[in-house]
C-alpha cells in the first residue's frame, strides 16, 4: 500500500499508541532507547541548568546595578561569575539544540524510527547527567574562581575546587562526542530511500555540520582540562610557569576547541531558523545548495580562527595578521545563511506567530553580533576593546542571543510535535518581545561600557559606568521575566493546550507528516522520498 503525503492520514488508523504513554514509569525513561524521549529528558535537564546559571546571573546583575559593592565580596562574586559561565556555555549552550531538539527530530526529519546506536545516544545522556554532577557539587563546595576559561596559571595554583569542575567537564566532553558520533552514523545510513545528500532538510545539514565538530574538536578540550588535573594533583609542569610549564600553550589548546565550539552552538540554531523561516514565510528557502554548503564551510573555518583570542598574548604579528584575515573569512559564509534568510521572507506571506518573533529576533541580535565580531577580528580595535565589556556583549548577542533564541524558537516551533498540546499564542507573544526587549537592554548598553574602557569581570568599577550597569541590570530581570512567563505557559499547555493537529504549521517536511506526538516507532511503514526533502510517500510492506 502507497499513500502520498496529503493521504497520510488516512493510513495511520492502526489504533498504535504515542511514545508518551506506550510505557509508563519512572524505568521505562530512565533506560529507554527511544531517541524522541531522550531528547525529552535532556531537555528537561538543560532547561533547569539555564534556569540555575540564570538565577545566578541575576544575582551578581544586582552586585553590578552600583558601582559600589553591596551583596558580595570580591572572591564570592568571582565564584558566581565562573559557574555560570561554565553551567552556561557547558551544561545549556553546547548540547542545548542538538541534544534536545536534534535528538528528537533528526530521525524523523531522516524517516528513520530511530538514531543508529540507541544504547549509545542513552549513554550519552547519563554521561552528560554524571559531568554535570560534578559542577553541582562544585557549587555546593564552595565553587571556582577562575572564569570559565579556567586560564592557567591561576587554575592550576588557587585552592578552589577546580579539579572537581574540571572533572565534570572533560566527563561532558564524552557525551557530546557520543552524541557526534550517533548523529553522523545515523545521517549517513539511516535516511529514507530516495532521500539523497541534495534533499535533507537544512537542519539536517546544520546537525550534520555541528557533529563533525563535536567529534573532530572534543577530545582537544579534553586532554587539555586532563593535563590541568593531572598538573594540579601530581604537581608536574606543564602548564605552571613556576613548573616549567607555559601557559600559552593552554590556550591554544583551549581556543582551539572553543572557538569551533562556537559553531557547536550557533549552527544547530542555523538550521533551526533555516527551517522556521522558509516555513512561515510560505516559500521555498533561498539557496538551499548556499546554506548547506555554507554549513560545512564554517565547521571547516571555524578550525582555523582560535588565535584570535589571542591576539594580546604576545604572539607574533604575522600570527595575528593571519587569523585576523581568516576570522574576516568565515564571516563570507554567515552573510550567505543572513542574506539567503531575509531573500526568503522577501516577497512572502510571513505569518507573525510566536515561531516567528522568535526567528525574527535571532537575525536582529545575530546580525549585531556578528558585525561586532568583525571590529574584534581587526587587530588594532581588539587590542582596546580587550578583555573589556564590549566583549563580554559581542559574546552574549552570538552564543545567548544567538543561540538562546534559536532553541526558544525551536522548541515552540516543534512543541506541538513532542507534547501534542498546543501553546496560547498571546501570552506566548508577550513572552517573546519581553525576551528580545529585556535582552537588548541588557546586553547593548554593554557595549557602550566596554567602548568606554570598562573593564570585564569587576565587581567593583568607576562611577562613570553605573548608568550602563544599572540599566543592564533592570534589562536582565525584564529578560527573565519573559523566560518565566515562557516557562508557565508551556508548562500550563501540558495539560490544559488544545490538542495539536498533526501539522500545525502547514510544514512539508517529514516530521509533520506524523502524529503529534509521534507513535514510539516514528512510522507506520517505510517512508520513500520520491523528488525532494518535502516529497514523500510511506510503503507499507505488511500490506504490499
Amino acid at each position: 500500500m502507497s499513500a502520498t503525503t496529503g493521504d497520510l492520514a488516512s493510513t495511520h488508523g492502526h489504533g498504535e499508541e504515542s511514545y508518551l504513554t506506550a510505557k509508563s514509569g519512572i524505568a521505562s525513561w530512565l533506560l529507554t532507547v527511544d531517541h524522541k524521549r531522550i531528547g525529552i529528558m535532556y531537555l528537561g535537564a538543560i532547561l533547569s541548568f539555564f534556569m540555575i546559571g540564570g538565577l545566578i546571573a541575576l544575582a551578581f546583575r544586582l552586585e553590578l546595578a552600583t558601582a559600589q559593592p553591596d551583596l558580595f565580596s570580591g572572591n564570592v562574586y568571582n565564584r558566581l561569575f565562573t559557574l555560570h559561565g561554565a553551567i552556561m556555555v557547558f551544561l545549556v549552550l553546547v548540547p542545548s539544540i542538538p541534544a534536545s531538539l536534534g535528538n528528537f527530530v533528526l530521525p524523523l526529519m531522516l524517516g528513520a524510527k530511530d538514531v543508529a546506536f540507541p544504547k549509545l545516544n542513552l549513554l550519552s545522556f547519563h554521561i552528560y547527567i554524571v559531568g554535570a554532577l560534578f559542577l553541582v557539587y562544585t557549587l555546593l563546595s564552595g565553587g571556582v574562581e577562575t572564569g570559565w576559561t579556567f586560564y592557567t596559571p591561576y587554575s592550576s595554583t588557587t585552592d578552589s575546587s577546580v579539579v572537581s569542575a574540571l572533572l565534570g567537564a572533560f566527563i561532558l566532553g564524552f557525551s557530546s562526542i557520543l552524541t557526534g558520533i550517533n548523529f553522523i552514523v545515523t545521517i549517513h545510513k539511516m535516511r529514507a530511500p530516495g532521500l539523497t545528500w541534495a534533499r535533507l532538510p537544512l537542519f539536517v545539514w546544520a546537525s550534520y555540520s555541528t557533529s563533525m565538530i563535536q567529534v573532530l574538536a572534543t577530545p582537544v578540550i579534553a586532554i587539555t582540562l586532563f593535563l590541568l588535573v593531572f598538573e594540579r594533583t601530581m604537581g608536574i609542569g606543564i602548564f605552571d610557569p613556576a613548573l616549567g610549564g607555559d601557559p600559552v600553550l593552554f590556550q591554544h589548546f583551549f581556543w582551539f576547541y572553543s572557538h569551533p565550539v562556537v559553531y557547536v552552538m550557533i549552527l544547530p540554531a542555523f538550521g533551526v531558523i533555516s527551517e522556521t523561516v522558509s516555513i512561515n514565510s510560505r516559500k521555498h528557502i533561498f539557496g538551499y545548495s548556499a546554506i548547506a554548503a555554507s554549513s560545512i564551510a564554517i565547521a571547516a573555518i571555524g578550525f582555523l580562527v582560535w588565535g584570535h583570542h589571542m591576539f594580546v598574548s604576545g604572539q607574533s604579528d604575522m600570527a595575528g595578521t593571519i587569523f585576523s584575515l581568516i576570522t574576516f573569512g568565515v564571516a563570507v559564509p554567515t552573510a550567505i545563511k543572513v542574506f539567503s534568510w531575509v531573500a526568503t521572507m522577501y516577497k512572502g506571506s510571513i505569518e507573525l506567530n510566536t515561531v516567528m518573533l522568535y526567528t525574527l529576533s535571532f537575525l536582529f541580535i545575530f546580525a549585531i553580533g556578528g558585525l561586532t565580531g568583525l571590529f574584534l577580528a581587526t587587530l588594532a580595535v581588539d587590542v582596546h576593546m580587550h578583555d573589556t565589556y564590549f566583549v563580554v556583549a559581542h559574546f552574549h548577542y552570538v552564543m545567548m542571543g544567538g543561540t538562546l533564541m534559536g532553541f526558544i524558537a525551536g522548541i515552540h516551533h516543534w512543541w506541538p510535535k513532542i507534547t501534542g498540546r498546543m501553546y496560547p499564542e498571546g501570552p506566548a507573544k508577550i513572552g517573546a518581545w519581553l525576551v528580545f526587549i529585556g535582552f537588548n537592554l541588557t546586553f547593548f548598553t554593554q557595549f557602550v561600557a566596554g567602548s568606554r574602557g570598562m573593564p570585564r569581570r569587576y565587581h567593583e568599577y568607576a562611577p562613570e559606568f553605573e548608568i550602563w550597569q544599572f540599566w543592564s541590570t533592570v534589562g536582565s530581570f525584564v529578560l527573565a521575566a519573559g523566560l518565566f512567563l515562557t516557562l508557565g505557559y508551556l508548562l500550563w499547555s501540558l495539560k490544559g493546550g488544545a490538542k495539536a493537529p498533526r501539522n500545525p504549521w502547514g510544514a512539508k517536511s517529514l516530521e509533520w507528516q506524523t502524529e503529534s506526538p509521534p507513535i514510539e516507532h516514528n512510522f507506520h511503514a517505510q517512508v520513500i522520498c520520491r523528488t525532494g526533502p518535502y516529497d514523500f510517500e510511506e510503503i507499507d510492506h505488511s500490506k504490499a
